[in-house]
């Protein structure tokens, strides 16, 4: 027996045997990328104060990761496709690795956003070869219950980043949460080659390149914007990425329209499945990431929790996850996905409702009950979507497949924390003006309070700071006098603290309330949409329009309606041979086993209903 799995899972005769064990190394290697970017949040206090960096270098460090991750999922998914799966899988997990190490030793903050692009860069090959290695590797039967494990183990990984890292930094500084990604990325190269058989598409056409590099171009741009603009102003830099992304966009899909092997056949968003699909896990993942990253500064700023005690308060959320994915495996095959799909996005739209209820005096009681509902509903939502998603494409264009649908997540993420984290930026600094009004706060310390509630409380700090100095001189005072003036101006400057903590904490309480709303609005019209947008049915993959199809699909569509005729005059012929007739048949016909042909049989009657 080989240690290292050659034979490729395409000449296998029957289901890969150890296809659960591969699971297991895909779903590892999903956990440290989504984990990469929720663990962050929790590390960012300890980073910005030990590298000194403001309010936009932090931001960068955070999207640093997210831009090249979202703009090179589609090429790179494509190029793994036609050369190998798990080879792209195993590059990107080497790459992730090495920035990680970077990562961990830098000491500036341009050193560590591009650490973090070249883990973004890692990202944007994994994330792809997961979900088409799991396609590839899985029988159609077994296909929907193995995404709803991956789909989990997003979810768990969203809830276990801040647990992580917040167990890191009770002994350990900010870089432990880059090094800690390293272990684990040797692990899954290993399982790579042990457990995961090699993958590619079945043909030798050449990679559209052009189309892939204009992918990179638009989607690359949209997210810089979707990053620069709210955060930063829409100055020359946000204006000239919305240009390039919208002349990029336009000629992406002329481009592709024309293309006789496109990188991906836009005419499939014309599928209502497809495209209602991909809505939804952008607006979904909208409402999560938003949610999620003022959620965890409202615990450890407002709350007072510690990195470690944050994370473990995410866990409810991990735990719904887990609950949601089940009740979706067992209620999509019956009921069908527009409905656990809908009820998903009314879930989420309740959970950010609820959040419209915190104030000053919530306390983490107030968020239990949302955070269940959110993660109950991530497990129901998402994992229908993903399936539908990748049943519209067929296996040689798996990885494709996969990067589309991470693309939506991505952009969905991005759009979350910009829309949202705008919002909250905006709500807060009104909010908090507004509370400190007639104080003697001076200008400068009120402006730098309002950049964010790390920076309002640092302002609160620095104001208690101020009087316990003044408090110090009052005690070796060298008369009383000097003593009571000094310990008058103490007690006024203590006092102005209090108030200055409390100011930013009923600040942020009213912004978390406020973005809340928001975010529910945005997503309750996008439950409308999708709920119109779905197609009814229990039928996961709906296959495209035939005007839609590339040409070797069409091909594979009319040879399957040629073995589905014939296997039905033979069976009429032949009475109790039938089963081998058929299975002889079809293997003439298509060279292809009876399993493929009865696939493509059921994806031809699905086509015309």
């Amino acid at each position: 027996m080989r240690l290292v799995k050659n034979e490729p899972v395409e000449q296998m005769c029957r289901p890969y045997a150890g296809r659960w064990w591969a699971l297991l190394v895909l779903c590892l290697s999903l956990l440290i990328i989504v984990m990469a970017n929720t663990a962050l949040t929790v590390a960012a206090p300890d980073m910005t104060q030990d590298l000194g960096l403001s309010s936009a270098d932090l931001q960068w460090v955070i999207d640093g990761y997210t831009v090249p991750y979202a703009a090179l999922m589609l090429l790179l998914g494509a190029i793994g496709d036609k050369y190998s799966r798990r080879g792209a899988l195993v590059l990107g997990l080497v790459v992730f690795g090495g920035g990680a190490v970077a990562g961990s030793l830098v000491d500036s903050s341009t050193g560590v956003i591009a650490a973090r692009a070249v883990m973004g860069v890692g990202a944007a090959l994994i994330m792809p070869a997961t979900l088409s290695l799991l396609a590839a590797t899985f029988p159609r039967a077994e296909r929907a219950k193995a995404i709803t494990l991956w789909t989990a183990t997003a979810g768990l990984a969203i809830a276990a980043g801040p647990l992580v890292a917040g167990a890191l930094l009770e002994h350990h500084g900010w870089s432990s949460t880059f090094l800690i990604n390293v272990p684990i990325a040797a692990l899954a190269i290993i399982g790579a080659f042990v457990l995961v058989p090699p993958s590619k598409a079945g043909h030798d056409h050449r990679i559209d390149y052009v189309g892939g590099l204009l992918s990179v171009l638009w989607i690359g741009s949209l997210v810089y914007m979707i990053i620069e603009g709210p955060h930063f102003g829409w100055g020359v830099k946000a204006v000239t990425a919305a240009v390039v992304a919208g002349a990029g966009f336009v000629l992406f899909v002329l481009w592709e329209l024309r293309h006789p092997r496109p990188v991906i056949d836009v005419r499939r968003f014309a599928n209502r499945r497809f495209a209602g699909s991909n809505l939804a896990v952008a607006l979904f993942f909208l409402a999560v990431f938003g949610a999620f990253y003022f959620l965890t500064q409202h615990l450890q700023f407002v709350l007072g929790y510690d990195a470690l005690d944050t994370g473990v308060r995410m866990l409810p959320l991990a735990g719904a996850v887990f609950v949601g994915s089940a009740l979706t495996a067992y209620l999509t095959p019956r009921v069908g996905m527009k409905i656990t799909v809908t009820a998903g996005m009314v879930g989420g739209t309740a959970a950010l409702a609820l959040l419209t209820q915190v104030d000053a005096a919530s306390s983490y009681g107030d968020f239990v009950l949302p955070l269940a509902i959110l993660g109950l509903a991530i497990g129901l939502a998402l994992s229908p979507c993903t399936d539908a998603i990748m049943g519209a494409f067929p296996e040689s264009e798996l990885g494709v497949g996969g990067a589309v649908n991470d693309t939506s997540l991505e952009l969905g993420g991005s759009l979350g924390i910009a829309i949202l984290g705008s919002v909250l930026a905006s709500s807060y600094s009104s909010h908090l003006s507004d509370e400190v009004a007639g104080s003697k706060l001076p200008a400068g310390a009120l402006s730098t309070a309002q950049d964010s509630v790390g920076a309002g409380y640092g302002v609160a700090q620095g104001i208690g700071d101020k009087a316990r100095q003044l408090g110090e001189q009052a005690a070796h005072a060298g008369s009383t006098e000097q003593a009571a003036q000094l310990k008058a101006q103490a007690d006024q400057l203590t006092q102005g603290a209090r108030q200055m903590a409390d100011a930013v904490g009923s600040s942020f309480a009213d912004a978390v309330a406020h973005t809340s709303l928001v975010g529910a609005v945005i997503l309750g019209i996008g439950t409308v949409l999708v709920a119109v947008l779905l197609p009814r049915g229990s039928n996961a993959a709906e296959e495209q329009p035939e005007a839609g199809r590339p040409t070797e699909e069409r091909s594979a569509k009319a040879a399957g309606d040629g073995t589905e005729a014939l296997t039905e005059g033979s069976a009429k012929a032949a009475g109790d041979g039938t089963e081998a007739l058929t299975e002889k048949s079809a293997e003439a016909l298509t060279g292809k086993s009876a399993d493929e042909s009865a696939d493509e049989s059921e994806s031809v009657h699905g086509a015309t209903r």
